[in-house]
């Protein structure tokens, strides 16, 4: 880990939320999964908002619902309204992580989330540096 970033600071976060889009942005193809790259853009918005709690400092609970994390954020904090959109992709944390559980996530599912995951990530990396 790069010695400039503190362990579980804002930064470090953002780092590993980086490191999620990332990974969310990997081709599809027949090997890889759209439900484990849309899982990655789950993890890339969760950490975004974690990165911004923590900025803040509110202590938030250990959980996947993107839903707990947005109603966590404070009042005074610019909301963008794809927060609200994110909330849907709590389910790729969980759910479709389990084969036969769910339906397959079609590419243009995958193509919202990666979208949603852009806007949340470059919201949360304003949000802190306000």
């Amino acid at each position: 880990m790069p010695s400039e970033l503190q362990s579980g600071s804002p930064e470090d976060w953002l780092r590993r939320a980086r490191s999620d889009l990332a990974l969310a942005r990997g081709r599809l193809r027949k090997s890889v999964l759209a439900e484990d790259l849309c899982f990655h853009a789950q993890q890339a918005v969760e950490k975004s908002l974690k990165a911004v709690l923590i900025s803040k400092g509110i202590d938030f609970p250990r959980t996947h619902n993107l839903r707990i994390l947005i109603d966590a954020l404070p009042e005074t904090i610019f909301r963008d309204p794809v927060l609200d959109s994110s909330a849907a992709l709590t389910d790729y944390a969980v759910s479709t992580r389990y084969p036969g559980e769910v339906e397959a996530v079609t590419k243009e599912e995958l193509k919202t989330a990666r979208h949603i995951a852009i806007e949340v990530l470059t919201w949360a990396e304003n949000a802190i540096c306000t």
